[in-house]
């Protein structure tokens, strides 16, 4: 049987969602894996969204309940910084997942994350840091990308996001920048790296 990915995220500017295409890209190219790609459930209502101008929901990507994550094998989650941790949204998610957590539906699964901030110092490892809590009391097993990336991840010709934590972008502060090539290479990779990650530990 195929092992299943679930690509999971919330995005407000459209930012992540990229991310999270390019992920699934990546992760494709591991035969014997099926990815899934969706979002968390939004918790504004749309009168705040539209003055933030935020993107609308992919409507390509299913919004996602808990339940449904015990489906996965794998699953690796995405979104925005609020002020160095995951945006609310995201959080407000993972509230919901006390059921799973009590039955241990979640514990042994290989887990990745993937984020975008607004500048260089607006929480590209400290956002990744707190997440790990949340996959810590789940018993999922946190598959960060390193240094796996090779020369790329030590270039310093330009600012770009992501960490050894995983993949990253900066969205600006009025959310007007777009992920680098850099930062899409990085992705693809991730998403890679950790399928490959995910169908071994399917296997054993």
């Amino acid at each position: 049987m195929a092992t299943k990915i679930y690509i999971v995220y919330y995005s407000t500017w459209g930012h992540v969602a990229t991310l999270a295409e390019e992920i699934k890209k990546g992760a494709d190219t591991v035969p014997g894996v099926e990815v899934t790609v969706w979002r968390v459930p939004e918790t504004l209502p749309e009168e705040v969204l539209g003055k933030m101008h935020a993107a609308p929901g992919r409507e390509d990507h299913p919004v996602i309940t808990a339940s449904q994550l015990a489906e996965a094998d794998g699953i690796l989650f995405g979104f925005p910084t609020r002020f160095g941790m995951m945006a609310a949204q995201m959080k407000a998610f993972f509230d919901s997942t006390g059921g799973l957590w009590q039955e241990g539906s979640l514990a042994g699964k290989p887990a990745g994350i993937f984020l975008a901030t607004g500048t260089q110092g607006g929480g590209q490892e400290t956002t990744a840091l707190t997440a790990i809590t949340q996959l810590t009391h789940h018993g999922m097993l946190f598959v960060p990308v390193g240094y796996t990336h090779g020369a790329g991840m030590f270039a310093m010709d330009e600012v770009k996001g992501g960490s050894p934590y995983g993949s990253g972008t900066f969205a600006g502060k009025d959310g007007g920048r777009t992920p680098s090539d850099a930062e899409l290479a990085l992705a693809a990779h991730q998403g890679k790296y950790f399928a490959g990650i995910a169908k071994k530990l399917n296997a054993v």
